[in-house]
């Protein structure tokens, strides 16, 4: 994991060193954890530190490493009190105010998140720092500041989909069509780029296409990352393309928890379930899909096609007139329709 080893120098840099002399072996605990990282072996690298901890439990590098590994396995109430514990051990640093803002806002709290990442803002540890502060203020409905910082991490990450796609969101809840358009657009360009570049991508692909199923899990498990919704609908994509649906569920669940306004989590958990034949519940989140993008034909007829299947003859209708006002020449939305439109004049008085 790149980020981490960077955070691992910069640590060093900044002169957070141990509190206590160390015993033998606590470096070597932190080395091969950090190196577990970045194979995205997390629940290893969290073994490697808890080593080192019981060696020395007041090193601060070793609280500061396993907290960002509890981070990266969704642990947050963990990885907050572990960055909690470097701050009483070395002091404040903009290192865990950025860490523990990302905390504050992936438990909603937008007012803490805004506070601890505007106090770093000026000096940030990451580029990154500005696209979580734009999206804690969009978050806490102050739009107009959100975008100001959305358009600043556009600047200093130019090819981060996630920057481009929540910007795109911001402008167009602010009633800016034609920004929103073109940030959907350069997120679709560099989102293409990151699925044929991204080397966790590539292996999940190519272990999905040569080896059986759960060999191509534990690869393509790599990839997800429990607090990166982007990155989940991604993977949940690949599972999809592979016919392993069942496989796509838990990162699209989680997914939309962690951002319950994603157009894209919503559609693809629905079509999921569709394409597992357990309606029931596809229903909910593709009426989720359709409220974001009323006017997408895909969630509309999807919809109808669910509601269809459900023999909710009465919701379906009105579902299935709208997707035929989208696309009045698709020929298979025309039959289902007509034969719904028979069957109500059958009971109609």
């Amino acid at each position: 994991m790149a980020k981490s080893l960077i955070v691992l120098m910069l640590l060093f840099a900044a002169g957070i060193s141990p509190a206590q002399s160390h015993r033998p072996g606590v470096d070597a605990y932190l080395s091969r954890g950090a190196q577990l990282m970045q194979s995205h072996m997390f629940q290893q690298a969290a073994d490697q530190f808890k080593q080192a901890l019981a060696l020395s439990p007041r090193d601060p590098r070793a609280h500061m490493q396993y907290a960002i590994c509890l981070l990266s396995l969704g642990r947050n109430n963990e990885a907050r009190q572990q960055f909690e514990k470097v701050r009483q051990l070395a002091g404040n640093s903009r290192f865990v105010a950025y860490y523990l803002g990302r905390l504050d806002l992936l438990s909603n709290d937008y007012p803490s998140a805004i506070k601890r990442l505007t106090s770093v803002s000026g000096d940030p540890p990451f580029p990154d720092t500005a696209f979580y502060l734009g999206e804690a203020y969009v978050s806490s409905g102050n739009v107009d500041e959100g975008i100001k910082w959305l358009e600043r991490a556009a600047k200093l990450l130019p090819s981060d989909y996630r920057v481009h796609y929540r910007l795109a969101r911001a402008f167009s809840s602010a009633g800016r069509s034609q920004d929103a358009s073109r940030e959907y657009k350069l997120y679709t360009l560099y989102l293409n780029e990151h699925k044929n570049t991204e080397t966790d991508v590539r292996a999940c692909s190519e272990a999905l296409r040569t080896k059986p199923l759960s060999a191509a899990h534990e690869i393509c498990q790599r990839m997800f990352d429990p607090n990166d919704p982007e990155k989940l609908v991604l993977l949940g994509q690949m599972y999809g393309d592979a016919e392993a649906y069942e496989d796509a569920l838990d990162p699209l669940r989680r997914a939309v928890q962690l951002d319950p306004n994603s157009f894209e989590a919503w559609h693809d958990l629905g079509l999921t379930y569709f394409r597992l034949k357990r309606y029931g519940e596809a229903r909910a989140p593709l009426e989720k899909a359709v409220r974001l993008r009323p006017e997408s034909y895909g969630p509309v007829v999807l919809l109808g096609a669910t509601l269809y299947m459900l023999r909710d003859d009465a919701a379906a209708l009105p579902v299935l007139e709208h997707a035929h006002r989208l696309k009045p020449d698709d020929a298979q939305t025309n039959a289902v329709l007509e034969k719904l439109r028979a069957e109500q004049k059958k009971t109609e008085p």
